[in-house]
């Protein structure tokens, strides 16, 4: 008996726990949402399985038996469990009966058993929902777009990209995909036009950005149109003052003309038809030639010319000889370089120190007090030109072969302070002058005009010792020396002779400045031709000519160039553009120096062996 009533009981409990996994499965399947996206599908089978083993445990810990009973329950539970039918087989009608006949069994077997009623919870996680694809970029974490350069894009793995990152991400890294590591390449980079993506839309942006730009640059071309305008303005303008000046003295002298009672031709004034140069002394300086270059010191009215060693097997190299201007004799030869002089210079000091260039890479100070060389600088290549700086005396310029300026301060004995760097070519600077600063309305600005075989160029000095090039415009290519007036701030650059212009030519220019802007407190440096002078159609030597005020203070300035075609130099009067006259010579004028000694005006031409003084009277 008692192993009947254990029997029927575990049928019974059988049957309920069957009801239970049924009741279990249906509610579950009733009470879930279904998924907006796609949803993991499960087997019926699987499905019911788990909750037949999670209604079977469910029983067992809530059951009383003994502990021979309930292994003999799990058995039967899970002989039965495959025995339950799918989801899909099983009619409403007959699901909804049997949800009923559950319940109340599972209500009796709780009465019986004295334990509440636990609520089933499903045994398998909900189907997540579709996730969202992100709308920013992996590479910079900002959104996409749909247009510009930050669009949507796609490598061939399916990762989603702003365009440029994932161009630069392709270009700087080993070619993989930053996510998965896939090989991909630039041309792999697809843009997409999906209409599902969160894209920013910044067409309006790109185009409003694009117009702006366009816009910017418009204003900036019209800025510099602008600015080229008024420079150019500022040109005419200047032009049309000198020709009205020229009018108006045209018309003076033809009114005067016709004012005249007799038909006689308008004479010049007595002092400019009389006075003249005169040849005054002629020093024999080198009996072998290679005389160079030569300056004069004013402080001690002493004319130095560069000169090979007269004695060369005891004292090889170069050097200069000075010449007493006041008492018209030389002096000693005092010897300087090993190799020819290319350039001489005096400052302003009362010292009377002789700056030398030549071509053994050395730049030089003399004392003609001592007749010693008392610095010395190394310029590391040839030294074709040097000169004084007049608003400091303790800075020196050198101009170098390859077109460099060095500057030097005297406090400073090792090296240079700063170098000029040339900005175009890389031609021997044939010439360097120096302008101070002074109240000029055309140019009141200090710096360097340098001069080179290809060209011109102004270095404005600045504040701090800082200096801005300015390039004049020069005709290109056959310029050979460059020489500067100071106080009326004209210059005299001379030409060799072309196939445009066969002669030998010295045009004079004036030197102005204008504001680069209204506002800016920056300036442009040019040039403006003055007047041209022409001389022969020969010219195979680097020559220095002259451009000085007349020896009658009235203002006007003269200009002295050799010829030579003629062996000589000739003398014009830069305002009126004539030749004034024609000083002869033996040889090719290399150099002229005009000079004033005790209110007297002298001039010195200088051929390879010889100088000659001439006076004006």
């Amino acid at each position: 008996a008692r192993r009947q009533q254990r029997i029927g009981g575990s049928q019974r409990t059988v049957s309920a726990r069957l009801r239970a996994a049924l009741d279990s499965y249906f509610q579950l399947s009733r009470t879930q949402e279904p998924a907006t996206g796609p949803v993991l599908r499960l087997e019926p089978s699987h499905t019911a399985r788990d909750n037949q083993e999670h209604s079977s445990d469910e029983t067992i810990e809530l059951s009383d038996s003994d502990s021979g009973d309930s292994a003999e329950e799990e058995e039967a539970v899970e002989a039965a469990a495959p025995l339950l039918p799918s989801a899909p087989e099983i009619p409403p009608a007959a699901s909804s009966e049997e949800h009923g006949n559950q319940e109340s069994e599972k209500a009796e077997v709780q009465q019986k058993q004295g334990t509440p009623h636990k609520k089933l919870e499903p045994s398998f996680p909900l189907a997540p929902l579709e996730e969202e694809e992100g709308d920013t970029c992996a590479i910079c974490f900002e959104p996409w777009t749909n247009a510009g350069d930050h669009r949507l894009s796609a490598l061939r793995c399916g990762h989603l990209f702003g365009y440029t990152c994932i161009e630069r991400w392709l270009k700087g890294q080993a070619g993989k995909c930053p996510q998965c590591n896939k090989k991909a390449k630039r041309s792999d980079i697809v843009i997409l036009y999906a209409r599902t993506l969160k894209a920013l839309d910044t067409s309006e942006q790109e185009r409003m950005k694009s117009s702006l730009e366009k816009e910017q640059k418009l204003r900036r071309q019209a800025e510099l149109e602008s600015a080229q305008s008024r420079l150019q303005l500022q040109v005419l303008t200047d032009e049309w003052s000198k020709l009205r000046k020229q009018v108006q003295e045209l018309k003076a002298l033809v009114a005067q003309h016709n004012a005249s009672a007799s038909q006689q031709p308008v004479s010049l004034p007595s002092s400019q038809s009389q006075r003249k140069y005169n040849l005054e002394k002629v020093f024999v300086v080198s009996q072998t030639g290679n005389c160079r270059v030569m300056a004069y010191c004013d402080t001690l009215s002493c004319l130095v010319v560069s000169q090979p060693s007269p004695q060369s097997t005891l004292i090889p190299g170069c050097g200069v000889k000075m010449m007493s201007v006041a008492n018209l004799k030389s002096s000693q030869y005092i010897p300087i370089h090993s190799k020819q002089i290319r350039g001489l210079a005096f400052g302003t000091r009362a010292d009377g120190l002789l700056l030398s260039a030549a071509l053994d890479n050395t730049l030089k100070l003399t004392s003609l007090a001592t007749n010693t060389v008392v610095q010395t600088y190394n310029a590391g290549r040839p030294v074709w030109s040097c000169c004084w700086c007049l608003d400091d005396t303790n800075y020196i310029y050198a101009g170098l072969v390859n077109g460099s300026i060095m500057i030097y301060d005297l406090r400073h004995t090792k090296s240079h302070v700063q170098e000029l760097v040339p900005q175009k070519s890389r031609c021997p600077m044939v010439s360097l002058s120096y302008l101070p600063r002074m109240a000029s309305a055309s140019l009141p600005y200090g710096g360097i005009l340098a001069g080179t075989l290809e060209g011109a160029c102004f270095w404005e000095q600045k504040a701090g010792n800082c200096y801005r090039p300015h390039h004049l415009p020069l005709e290109p290519g056959g310029c050979i020396d460059i020489q500067t007036e100071i106080s009326t701030r004209h210059c005299l650059a001379t030409y060799r002779p072309s196939k445009n212009n066969p002669c030998v030519r010295c045009v004079m220019m004036e030197l102005t400045s204008s504001p680069l802007t209204e506002a800016s407190e920056d300036v442009v440096c040019s040039s403006n031709p003055v007047q041209t002078f022409s001389a022969g159609p020969t010219c195979k030597l680097l020559t220095k000519n002259a451009i000085f005020q007349s020896p009658e203070e009235d203002g006007n300035v003269f200009v002295c160039a050799g010829d030579e075609a003629s062996n000589s130099a000739l003398l014009w009067d830069a305002g009126s553009g004539s030749l004034l006259q024609k000083l002869r010579a033996d040889l090719p004028v290399l150099d002229i120096c005009p000079l004033e000694v005790n209110q007297t005006h002298l001039l010195a031409t200088l051929t390879e062996k010889m100088v000659k003084l001439y006076k004006w009277q």
